[in-house]
């Protein structure tokens, strides 16, 4: 019998890649797998489809957290806030297919925003 492996969750052609922009959004991330799984996979199916979202769970950053410079690109920065506090900072890189780059994951609300 052959070994089994993962499957990779396919994304529409329409939906958005997700990368890690940093080594602490992929420890953040893990930490949020093994907390609070059912509403990071909410999470990811939100940032698949409609990451430039304007609403109370999605959203832009503001002050001078709003802009995020990244290989000397600017870049506006946004927030998904999940249950207890938990927030992933990200931005949006257009295109075909579009990107999302995480770039901080808060397993709690973050000093910056409160």
């Amino acid at each position: 019998m052959a070994k089994t492996s993962s499957v990779t969750r396919p994304t529409k052609k329409s939906e958005y890649l997700i990368e890690f922009g940093s080594n602490q959004a992929g420890k953040g991330w893990t930490d949020l797998l093994a907390t609070k799984r059912n509403a990071l996979v909410d999470a990811w199916d939100q940032l698949t489809r409609d990451p430039l979202a304007e609403n109370p769970q999605i959203h832009s950053l503001k002050g001078s957290l709003a802009t995020i410079t990244r290989g000397g690109v600017e870049h506006k920065q946004r927030q998904y806030e999940m249950p207890n506090g938990a927030r992933i900072w990200f931005y949006v890189i257009e295109g075909n297919p579009g990107t999302v780059i995480l770039d901080d994951i808060y397993t709690a609300h973050p000093n910056q925003t409160k």
